[in-house]
């Protein structure tokens, strides 16, 4: 089992986001039976947000809720929350004065139900050195028992190796999937690898793609954020299916679902030489997408060399991102 902030959390975490960041959100019922399904999985390693849905429903409060009726489960959880972002521009801020408030506000949206474990920019704020954010979050919250700890999100190696300098960094969030391989290529891994630090996998199914639910750009839902993602655009839609269409024969023939060959292989990637431990964490809105999305499969070497081939044939169409958001920081 893998250990974060010194506490055990199972090898697949959940990703809080699509619980609340929608046009309409599923049924709060709906979603505490998801988040109750995902602990009794073992995801309980869970990663939300200060902007995942406006401030009246974001994942804070979905959390702050979840926790009034289910108490017993705040001690379960290792909660990882991201914000930092200045919440009219929606960009980066690593200034003291947004520092504090990020923290404050999302401390305060929890109401003493759980503490935050973990804390972590959504994006490195180029113009502020690194170690004033750090210092405010270390001297006024850590060191004063309201946050747990430091993660980094969405950053390049140079910023992990800067960090480390200034505090202890308890895990590097980035997207890892098979359509976006970069942090295996770009040193992300292998900073991870080399100060202990566990690298968490977000869309480890590539926001569905590698479900094989979309065939075609229509199958996509109208109000979807991804139709505006460069992947998802027409164009490089019909060749990135290619890889999906790819990996679902992969699945059938191990017997799982592609959903499930998807995030495997993230876990598998721990295996090798000069990786870090993995922790993918898929998102969900329904029990049934969580307990599928949880088995444990194991992909042999052979299975991996098999998936090494097909990818060392394949590039992905299009950048992760929309020009608008910074990536890498």
């Amino acid at each position: 089992m893998p250990e974060v902030l010194g506490k055990q959390v199972g090898p697949i975490g959940f990703g809080l986001m699509g619980l609340t960041w929608r046009d309409t959100p599923c049924p709060q019922e709906q979603a505490f039976e998801t988040m109750r399904t995902a602990l009794k999985n073992g995801d309980n390693y869970w990663n939300g947000g200060e902007f995942y849905g406006p401030v009246e429903y974001n994942s804070l409060v979905l959390l702050e809720r979840y926790f009034e009726k289910y108490p017993e489960d705040a001690d379960k959880v290792v909660l990882n929350i991201k914000g930092g972002s200045d919440m009219k521009t929606g960009l980066p801020d690593g200034s003291p004065q947004n520092t504090r408030r990020t923290l404050d506000d999302c401390i305060a949206q929890l109401k003493g139900r759980k503490k935050i474990d973990m804390f972590e920019f959504a994006r490195r704020d180029q113009k502020v050195p690194m170690e004033i954010t750090f210092d405010v979050m270390q001297k006024e919250y850590i060191q004063t028992g309201k946050l747990g700890g430091i993660a980094l999100s969405e950053v390049r190696a140079e910023t992990i190796h800067e960090a480390v300098k200034h505090i202890k960094v308890l895990a590097v969030e980035v997207e890892l999937s098979l359509f976006s391989t970069d942090p295996l290529e770009n040193g992300v891994a292998a900073a991870c690898a080399q100060y202990g630090i566990p690298l968490i996998a977000y869309s480890p199914i590539g926001r569905g793609m590698l479900t094989g639910q979309f065939k075609k750009f229509e199958d996509i839902p109208k109000n979807s954020n991804i139709r505006r993602f460069p992947r998802f655009q027409p164009g490089n839609f019909e060749i990135n299916v290619q890889l999906v269409e790819q990996v679902e024969k992969l699945a059938e023939k191990k017997g799982c679902t592609p959903a499930q060959f998807a995030i495997n292989w993230t876990l598998a990637l721990s295996r090798r030489p000069g990786m870090p431990t993995i922790i993918p964490i898929p998102g969900a809105t329904t029990a049934a997408r969580v307990n599928e999305n949880s088995k444990l499969v194991n992909i042999t070497d052979e299975e991996m060399a098999e998936i090494d081939a097909t990818l060392a044939k394949f590039t992905t169409a299009g950048e992760r991102y929309p020009d608008y958001v910074p990536m890498n920081t």
